[in-house]
């Protein structure tokens, strides 16, 4: 025993001396991890046992952590997974108060060791309390020498106990205290980085970062409500990220899902096997510990942050956990905050179109109208034929020039004269800028043409449909970083083009999307391809006519 009391670094005094720097050893350092294992280990040496452990009771009244001493690595390996809190642990946890056996197996609780354990006959185990709450149990085994655990090996462990709950509770505040200070310095930061400008994606991408950080996580994954009773994944980062990322999960059998509805963060000791998840494709392998935080602003569910550890690591605990759902608010608010300043670019933007429109409406057309007439009326004076032709074509162009001036007039003027909804150019923008949420970027878009005065609405529909269905297919199976979109207008006929630089179109996947698309073209008379470019990624391309408007306006119209 002073053998084992030396490589602790105690005196060999007497019992009394021996409890006291028991009491101050477990007493000396803050971090809980460290805490714990010292209390085993003065346990181990205060009663002379061959085996100790602290288990740690979780919400679920089972072990959410083990602590062993005296087990090598390799006979911890050979035994298996740890203990969760059945037979004599468990009886413990049922019973908190202390139990003292000289044989384990006699016991009615009893039911046997697994394979590779080493034998135990006598027990010794005492409930550690913090602040009137169980906290855990200290279990020692195996007395040296053959002997029983005694009366006084029950009392010292049952003193050592009080002190172990002091200093577990220590150095829970100093954890709890040590985590706030991570969430305010991450809070900080997000705000630091609106201040300049920062997207909504960006934004997003912090918080993300900020928990996987400073929880530890190895992977975090932010869902955001769409469609009323859905999710949809816009980023994944950490351990097979790529199989949440773009996902679209309903709200009822997903883990994200249970957390929208609850209002409130839930923990997982093992997110893999989770009754709460009957939905989606496998992605859970190799997890264990997980928790999900609704991020809220007042009644408004921003979205939810879902953090994992793999199997086998440390589940979340309260410390850590406590100041998630404020900073899970603040992320919400960084959105809003986020929605707020694009609106307010945006109104800039409508004032900037509209006094564009008004400037080229009173200014340009009317110069370019009053052109066209002078022209036209010059023709009487021209004798020549190939000038008049020339003339013609002249004041040809001018009308051309005007109906597209028109037209960019039209679609400055749709944002803000309630008829947004009608603009087949502020649809296109909007359905590509909503689905920056599930590609976790925004994707470019080109657009060129009469398109707010030659598309139809029921072509703008099929149009809108079909761009809608590409880039949802590229943001769950294309694994892109970058999206091209192109809507050109010319020659009464439309090209929409979607272009990515992702994995490209295996030949055995499925296509049926890709046939409805083919046959909403054919059905207006066009017709679509999907290319594989040189460089990589894929191309689709959809074309169809534009119905002739037989009313068009004659030459030189009025302004």
């Amino acid at each position: 025993m002073q053998e084992r009391l030396r490589a602790v670094g105690w005196s060999t005094g007497g019992p009394s001396c021996l409890l006291l720097e028991a009491v101050m050893s477990v007493g000396r350092g803050l971090e809980l991890s460290q805490v714990l294992r010292r209390i085993v280990e003065a346990a181990v040496a205060l009663v002379d046992a061959e085996y100790g452990a602290l288990g740690v009771i979780g919400d679920d009244n089972r072990l959410s952590q083990f602590l062993p001493v005296g087990i090598s690595e390799e006979q911890a390996h050979a035994i298996g997974p740890l203990p969760a809190g059945h037979g004599i642990l468990g009886e413990l946890i049922r019973h908190p108060a202390p139990l003292r056996l000289t044989e384990l197996g006699e016991h009615r609780a009893s039911y046997g060791f697994p394979p590779h354990h080493p034998p135990m006959h006598s027990f010794l185990g005492v409930p550690i309390r913090v602040r009137d709450k169980v906290f855990g149990n200290l279990y020692l085994t195996e007395k040296r020498g053959g002997r029983e655990f005694d009366a006084e090996d029950e009392t010292v462990l049952s003193t050592l106990a009080v002190a172990a709950g002091v200093a577990i509770d220590h150095a829970r505040l100093y954890e709890e205290a040590r985590y706030r200070q991570r969430w305010l310095e991450a809070n900080g930061e997000i705000v630091a980085g609106l201040l300049p400008g920062a997207g909504e994606t960006d934004v997003l991408k912090m918080i993300v970062d900020h928990g996987v950080r400073i929880l530890s996580a190895d992977l975090g994954v932010l869902a955001l409500p769409v469609d009323g009773d859905r999710l949809s994944v816009a980023l994944a980062v950490g351990v097979d990220a790529e199989a949440h990322r773009g996902l679209v999960l309903p709200r009822h059998g997903s883990f994200v899902g249970a957390a929208l509805t609850a209002r409130s963060p839930l923990i997982s000791l093992d997110v893999e096997h989770d009754p709460r998840i009957t939905i989606g494709p496998p992605r859970w392998m190799g997890l264990g510990p997980a928790v999900a935080i609704p991020m809220m602003t007042g009644e408004r569910v921003r979205g939810v942050l879902l953090l994992c550890r793999l199997h086998g690591r440390s589940p979340f605990t309260e410390p850590e956990t406590a100041p998630l759902l404020t900073f899970a608010g603040h992320g919400a608010l960084a959105m809003e905050m986020a929605d707020q300043r694009r609106d307010a670019e945006q109104l800039t933007l409508l004032r900037d179109h509209e006094r564009i429109a008004r400037d080229l409406h009173d200014l340009a057309i009317q110069r370019l109208f009053a052109t066209g007439m002078t022209l036209q009326s010059a023709l009487r004076f021209v004798d020549h034929p190939e000038a008049a032709e020339r003339l013609l074509r002249a004041v040809d162009d001018l009308d051309e020039t005007i109906k597209i001036i028109r037209s960019t007039i039209f679609g400055l003027r749709t944002h803000g004269s309630g008829r947004a909804a009608r603009g087949m150019r502020v649809r296109m923008t909007t359905s590509v800028e909503r689905a920056a949420d599930t590609l976790g970027f925004r994707p470019s878009l080109r657009m060129e043409g009469l398109i707010d005065t030659e598309v139809t609405a029921e072509v703008a529909e099929h149009v809108l449909a079909v761009v809608g269905e590409a880039l949802s297919n590229t943001a769950q199976h294309a694994h892109a970083s970058a999206v091209d979109v192109s809507l050109i207008v010319r020659d009464r006929k439309l090209t929409l083009t979607v272009e990515d630089n992702g994995v490209g179109i295996p030949p055995d996947g499925r296509r049926s999307g890709l046939r409805n698309l083919a046959k909403r073209a054919e059905g207006m008379g066009g017709e679509m391809s999907v290319e594989a470019p040189e460089e990589g990624g894929s191309r689709l391309v959809w074309c169809v006519p534009l119905p002739r408007d037989d009313a068009s306006a004659p030459r030189t119209a009025q302004p």
